[in-house]
């Protein structure tokens, strides 16, 4: 519900904040003192609507449920639109783009004076069609769900299987392109590292002649290294040290010499032109480690070309069970939503006769497999299809739908906004209305801006939106405040002893 509404500066009014409560809450008050105003501003803290209010802040406590992990809820969060130079929507304090906002908000908040067709949509139909045959223990949310996982796997199997046979359509080419990638590399030959041995034998090779000179020279300090030995014997000093070294650099420059021999039998021209090979294959994959995965990956592919045929096979096979399977279910929802289906516009008729509407007429007919089954409900008023009825009765009968919906709610369902539902009809009819939406309230906040008594007496919290000046100001009705505004609604600005005994009276039986 909202617990609290706060608007500052937008058109007749400068500072107003509501404390609203559950259940039906009614607005009345003279023509021109800024009812619709008032709830136009709340809706566009939703960014149902737009306005031009420095602030309208709604305070709410919908279980918020949202894909945008950007935005925090909390228990209470707060919906605000503040227009300065542009509109910009917050939910607690984080920024939210208005179609964001209003979309997480539909959810909880139904305007009733657009012409909005989503409550006739086929699936909520069904889904009050479904919920009355479970409590009949039926179990048809049950069955629904079978189905629906049956549907999604049967979905999925098919598409698996759509995508082999285009596959087909080409498999000629896929499995030649597969070949031929897989040979290429193949051609080559390419080992893990072995463009960076070969660098470095080309950079052994382009410095072989100078370094064999320089060992060369530097060998002569071999046939002075017996003078050494002699001079460190005079010296009285031990020598393993310097035969150590020497030792060693003997070892040292051997090994360089064997190494470049073993070059000699290396092909120059082949050691370039292998390292070319490779740099193509690196400029093509990324990396020898690279093309020899993307090998591998053809290869997989072409084990799966080949084997397409009995892949095929056996997605035919679970195609056409899981299809039987659809049928059935479908079939079995269909013959218990077909049980109900008289007994929904029995019931329906009851609240569209309570309002003073023809009957209307529900009926199920085949339509293609959908998640919900092979059902569509076709609702038509007195054989009028629903884009023929007119406003009054187009909303009415949402109550109507709404009514039945509501039997079998445990929960709250959210926020009805009514602009003026009860508007040019009779006392009786607006009676009706006001029955029907006090039913709803049980499970609905409902916002209604009402100029007929009934309406206005059937309210759980009452506000006055009045006049001083040119400046607007809501307030909320005591029972006394209550008796002498309905006493106005009944006999004008002069109100009788007779009109507020019958305000009484009807406060008293509301209560």
């Amino acid at each position: 519900m909202i617990e609290r509404f706060y608007l500052k500066e937008y058109l007749s009014f400068k500072e107003v904040e509501l404390d609203l409560k559950s259940g039906l809450v009614v607005f009345t008050g003279p023509s021109g003192s800024g009812k619709s105003i008032l709830m136009n501003s709340v809706l566009s803290t939703f960014g149902g609507e737009s306005c031009d209010a420095a602030l309208c802040e709604s305070t709410v406590t919908w279980e918020l449920n949202a894909e945008n992990d950007a935005i925090e809820f909390d228990d209470v969060n707060i919906f605000k639109h503040i227009k300065k130079d542009k509109s910009r929507y917050f939910i607690n304090n984080q920024s939210i783009s208005k179609k964001a906002i209003n979309a997480l908000a539909s959810t909880y908040l139904k305007h009733l004076s657009l012409r909005d067709f989503s409550d006739f949509e086929n699936e909520n139909l069904l889904s009050i069609l479904d919920n009355r045959l479970d409590k009949k223990n039926h179990k048809a949310n049950e069955l629904k769900s079978d189905y629906k996982e049956a549907f999604l796997e049967y979905q999925k199997v098919k598409k698996e299987l759509l995508a082999i046979e285009d596959e087909q359509k080409k498999i000629i080419e896929l499995k030649e392109f597969a070949a031929y990638e897989i040979k290429k590399i193949d051609d080559v030959n390419p080992k893990i590292s072995e463009d960076i041995e070969l660098l470095s034998i080309k950079k052994e090779l382009s410095k072989k002649e100078k370094t064999l000179e320089s060992i060369s020279k530097a060998s002569a300090i071999f046939e002075h290294e017996h003078n050494v030995f002699s001079a460190l014997d005079l010296l009285n000093i031990e020598s393993s040290f310097f035969s150590d070294s020497m030792n060693e650099l003997r070892a040292v420059m051997e090994s360089a010499e064997e190494r470049f021999n073993l070059l000699d039998e290396v092909d120059v021209e082949d050691v370039l032109n292998r390292i070319e090979i490779l740099s193509d294959l690196k400029r093509r994959y990324g990396s020898i480690e690279d093309a020899l995965n993307y090998k591998e990956q053809k290869i997989e592919e072409l084990a799966k070309y080949e084997n397409i045929e009995v892949a095929k096979g056996d997605l035919e096979h679970k195609e056409s069970a899981l299809g039987k399977k659809v049928k059935d279910l479908a079939d079995r929802l269909s013959t218990l939503r077909k049980s109900e289906i008289e007994l929904f516009n029995s019931d329906l008729n009851r609240y569209l006769k309570e309002l003073y509407l023809r009957d209307a007429k529900a009926e199920i007919v085949d339509t293609d497999f959908g998640l919900f089954g092979k059902d569509e409900i076709v609702l038509k008023l007195n054989s009028t299809d629903l884009q023929k009825v007119s406003t009054g009765e187009f909303n009415r009968l949402r109550l109507a739908i709404l009514a039945l919906k509501s039997e079998l709610m445990s929960k709250n369902g959210g926020v009805l906004m009514l602009d003026e539902i009860d508007a040019n009809l009779s006392g009786e009819e607006s009676m009706s209305v006001a029955k029907v939406l006090k039913q709803l309230s049980k499970h609905f906040q409902i916002f209604v801006i009402s100029h007929q008594p009934q309406l206005t007496s059937m309210g759980d919290q009452h506000f006055l939106v009045y006049k001083q000046g040119d400046v607007s100001h809501a307030r909320e009705l005591n029972f006394d405040d209550r008796v002498d505004e309905i006493a106005r609604i009944i006999s004008g600005e002069s109100i009788t002893q007779e009109a507020r005994g019958f305000a009484k009276e009807l406060l008293g039986l509301n209560k």
